[in-house]
């Protein structure tokens, strides 16, 4: 049967590292996914409201096909240039995309990005002219593989708010039973509701795996109203309400396969989250390939699997993240 992987994390993908930072006083943080070699990525928006950074790279038809990492942030348009640090630090390290070496020009690193609104959550954000995300993203880069993946109230979830609850970070992986690894990252701060209505049950329970976020179960008579959607926030404010994720696998995909793995995995949104999607929220999945595994014959047929492990693994990162948060 499909189990968890040893550590219930993106980290079960070999090859990926994650670095997570955190500035207290400016309540907010910064998330990275390194990877020790180029990547096969692509990438699908689905909220009204996004802020991104290189996803038009991604898109089916261009040159790049593989990142050396993604950079999740808090910080709205702010936080956008968390990737900058990224770049700058896998540029010291000879890390980058280029057509041809050329004496005195460095390659250019692939680092796609996106943010979510954090800025109304509390903390200090008088930073007037000097933005802290530039150097939460080098630090985060640096601290790449240094600690384990810590979920919760960490790196870019750091000041999230998902509903009426606390938001945060959370991840959740699956190993098939041919050995293909499935795993995703969410950093939740969505407008919709994690929980069912008068319940501590998770929208996301039927896909919990040995109790990882609680164990809470609707009564078995449990009825709600048509379009009821529980604690959600009580204001839907423009670009304030996001949900931004990295889906992996280590099986060999093409770009067009792995975006098709990150459409598949949106439907993890719509599990854990009522409503999602809407004019106001800036939804993003990133997917990637470690190109570990050769991909199982007949292929369409095995993507189909893995995309859907992949909606689920994120489903069950959505509510790991909101647990964990929990005072």
């Amino acid at each position: 049967m499909a189990r968890p992987g040893p550590k219930n994390d993106i980290t079960d993908i070999a090859g990926l590292r994650v670095g997570q930072v955190e500035d207290e006083a400016v309540n907010t943080g910064v998330t990275v996914v390194v990877c020790d070699a180029p990547a096969i990525a692509s990438v699908d928006v689905a909220g009204g409201g996004p802020g991104t950074r290189e996803t038009d790279a991604l898109a089916s038809g261009r040159l790049v096909e593989r990142v050396d990492a993604v950079c999740l942030s808090g910080g709205s348009a702010f936080g956008l240039a968390a990737a900058d640090g990224v770049s700058a630090e896998l540029c010291k390290d000879g890390r980058g995309f280029a057509l041809m070496e050329m004496e005195g020009v460095p390659p250019t690193p692939i680092v796609p990005a996106a943010i979510l609104y954090d800025l109304a959550n509390g903390g200090d954000k008088s930073w007037s002219n000097a933005p802290p995300y530039a150097g939460l993203g080098a630090a985060a880069y640096r601290m790449a593989g240094e600690e384990p993946l810590r979920q919760g109230r960490a790196g870019a979830g750091y000041g999230a708010q998902a509903g009426a609850h606390p938001g945060g970070t959370g991840s959740a992986s699956i190993v098939t039973e041919d050995g293909i690894t499935v795993a995703a990252l969410a950093c939740v701060n969505c407008f919709g509701s994690v929980y069912m209505p008068g319940s501590e049950a998770f929208w996301a329970w039927p896909y919990e795996i040995d109790g990882e976020f609680g164990g809470k179960r609707p009564a078995p008579d449990y009825r709600m109203e048509p379009g009821e959607w529980g604690a959600a926030k009580l204001d839907g404010r423009p670009l304030g309400n996001t949900t931004i994720a990295v889906v992996a696998t280590d099986a060999r995909l093409t770009k067009d396969q792995a975006q098709r793995l990150a459409v598949m995995a949106q439907d993890g949104l719509a599990r854990a989250i009522r409503p999602v999607h809407a004019p106001f929220d800036g939804d993003v999945v990133f997917a990637l390939s470690t190109e570990r595994r050769d991909l199982p014959e007949p292929s369409a047929y095995t993507l189909t699997r893995l995309g859907n492990l992949a909606a689920d693994c994120l489903t069950r990162s959505i509510a790991r993240a909101v647990h964990q948060a929990r005072p």
